[in-house]
């Protein structure tokens, strides 16, 4: 073994050991990476952001644009409005969500076709009074699932199409090369979830019941301002800082008029009595010193919490959330974005300690006051996923046509070969921005820009993996066992360990470090390589036994209310499945 191949496996070693660790994101480790790689002399500086202009980081980008180009055109809204004539039977429901989404992900970003139906599901759970733990899991892997079927489906695919381009003298694989094999895995995969696979999932709590997070007596109090007591004359905020940042004032009443989420500025005048979220210690304390009075205990509901212009919302942290790992008071909720936070639910229980001061993390679902206005404008930007259902835009379906055409000329321009897959989706891209599907203020936004980092880092650290010979010793290491090993098992081996590290690491990166093995264990067997970047397609988008290997299981996490252990219990069994008929499939459609 050369210094170089040391060097790029101790590399690699400590990515995949920062990916699981999952402190910082994975764009962050991807691009320190390509740093280390660039200063060792594994990747030549001249070369160090190369794979930003790569034809993969390029595809992704553009069918992000598009897929939220369809999805402003109203085309998926349309779509699912199939759920809610899907009845009372749970085998029909599931029909139509797994099945839904699972369609709509195979055209379009698998993350926003989830993000679509997580409200639908969970406001079906509410109306069924069952968990949403039941609906959520079958989800998000019908979202994975989908995205086998076709080149633009999920990064990996379009990783792993390129990858061949490079190998195999500009010949990439073809829009629909991978639905043979991925479609068939896809509805297989589908059927096995709707009939058997969710009995397997734990019934859990989950953040099943609005109603749960809104028994708001718990934490919120009626306090009584009298005329003797020293706060008259402070304003909300001098108040709110007297409490040590523990009481948050939700309302004030003054002569029979209640201000939901009064300004923080607003003065206390005697007579005047305001709901406040605070902790039962906080809140005898503060009484106590200030000489205050608790109204009597009353039956508190949701619309106590809302006027005309405030309204509360429940929203859960998406994994690209800035607020990961910090609190509400360092991010300055109330104070830069007018907004409150009330409550917090993490895996389906409602944490009762001060707020403020709990870093939050991926999946917490917490329930916000303020206007929809801030709040439809300041939740993407925070890396939060309303639970709300949508409004469905129904009113314009030559509009949602025309931006189907759109779409499926690009579709037929790259799968005849025309026009590399790239430039059609990025022309595609370009008229639905000048059709106005796509607004210049979306343009951007719509990219999930940690991915695209995470490509653009990976791909010189992937390539250095090739140029160093460290591919082909770890494929030497494999072929070792040749002898006693037919290809096939081999294949089957690429497969179950794209899947594995799938299961810890983003579905692109596992697409990127096993496609060059592949290649490489592929020629020192000397079989056709094709079948085996089908597997890595197929393992790399086959993330089903932990929360954390692709963002459609992180979101459903804490709306679900699952644990950690739960998603084997379900993924195990699917995951088998596919191994069972992708190795047969690939070997018939893409023979040795």
């Amino acid at each position: 073994m050369t210094t170089e191949q040391m060097t790029i496996f101790s590399l690699l070693i400590l990515v995949l050991v920062f990916f699981i660790w999952g402190r910082w994101r994975y764009d962050v480790v991807a691009v320190g990476a390509l740093l280390l790689a660039v200063f060792t002399g594994l990747v030549p500086a001249d070369q160090a952001f190369s794979g930003f202009g790569h034809p993969a980081v390029i595809t992704v980008a553009a069918v992000l644009m598009v897929s939220q180009g369809l999805m402003n055109a109203g085309l998926v809204d349309r779509l699912t409005r199939i759920v809610s004539r899907a009845g009372d039977h749970i085998v029909l429901q599931m029909v139509a969500l797994v099945g839904l989404v699972t369609m709509a992900s195979s055209l379009m970003n698998n993350v926003g076709a989830l993000a679509l139906l997580m409200p639908v599901a969970i406001r079906l759970a509410r109306k069924q009074e069952r968990s949403p733990s039941v609906y959520l899991m079958p989800l998000a892997f019908g979202s994975l699932l989908g995205g086998m079927s076709t080149q633009i489906g999920t990064p990996p695919n379009i990783i792993v199409s390129l990858i061949r381009a490079n190998h195999n003298g500009g010949t990439a694989f073809r829009m629909f090369d991978f639905l043979p094999v991925g479609g068939v895995v896809a509805v297989a995969g589908v059927v096995f979830i709707i009939l058997i696979g969710w009995r397997f999932i734990p019934y859990r709590k989950g953040q099943a019941s609005r109603e749960d997070f809104f028994h708001i007596d718990d934490y919120i109090s009626e306090v009584l301002i009298p005329n003797e007591t020293d706060l008259i004359g402070l304003s909300i905020s001098e108040l709110e800082e007297k409490s040590d940042g523990e009481w948050l004032v939700v309302a004030h009443y003054r002569n029979g008029q209640k201000l939901a989420a009064p300004s923080s500025g607003r003065l206390l005048e005697g007579g005047d009595s305001i709901l406040v979220r605070s902790s039962a210690e906080k809140l005898n304390e503060m009484v106590d010193e200030y000489h205050l009075k608790i109204a009597e205990e009353g039956n508190f509901d949701e619309s106590v919490l809302q006027s005309e212009d405030m309204d509360v919302v429940e929203a859960t942290i998406k994994l690209q959330s800035p607020l990961i790992h910090r609190t509400v008071r360092s991010v300055r909720l109330r104070t830069l974005y007018n907004i409150n936070l009330l409550a917090l639910s993490r895996s389906g229980s409602r944490i009762a300690v001060t707020l403020d001061q709990v870093p939050l993390k991926v999946g917490d679902v917490l329930l916000l006051q303020g206007s929809m206005d801030t709040m439809n404008t300041v939740l993407p930007l925070l890396g939060l996923l309303p639970l709300a259902e949508r409004k469905i835009r129904i009113g314009q379906p030559q509009k949602a046509a025309f931006g189907l055409f759109i779409f499926m000329l690009a579709i037929a321009a790259s799968a005849a070969g025309w026009i590399p897959v790239q430039v059609s989706f990025v022309a595609a891209a370009c008229v639905m921005v000048l059709l106005g599907f796509l607004p210049v203020s979306e343009i951007y936004s719509s990219v999930d820009w940690p991915v695209i980092v995470l490509l653009g880092a990976i791909l010189p650290v992937s390539t250095a993996l090739e140029t160093t010979g460290g591919a082909h010793l770890l494929a030497n290491a494999l072929l070792s066992f040749s002898g006693v090993m037919a290809p096939a098992s081999i294949l089957g081996v690429i497969l179950i360990a794209t899947m594995l590290l799938s299961n810890v690491v983003n579905n692109a990166a596992a697409a990127l470090l096993m496609a060059p093995l592949a290649i490489s264990v592929a020629q020192g067997i000397q079989v056709n390589v094709d079948p085996f970047l089908m597997a890595v397609a197929i393992g790399a988008s086959s993330a089903f036994l932990t929360p954390i290997g692709h963002q459609s299981n992180t979101l459903v996490l804490g709306p679900g209310g699952y644990r950690f252990t739960d998603y084997w219990k379900l993924g195990l069994p699917l995951s088998i499945l596919i191994v069972l008929l992708t190795v047969p499939l690939i070997l018939r459609i893409w023979p040795l």
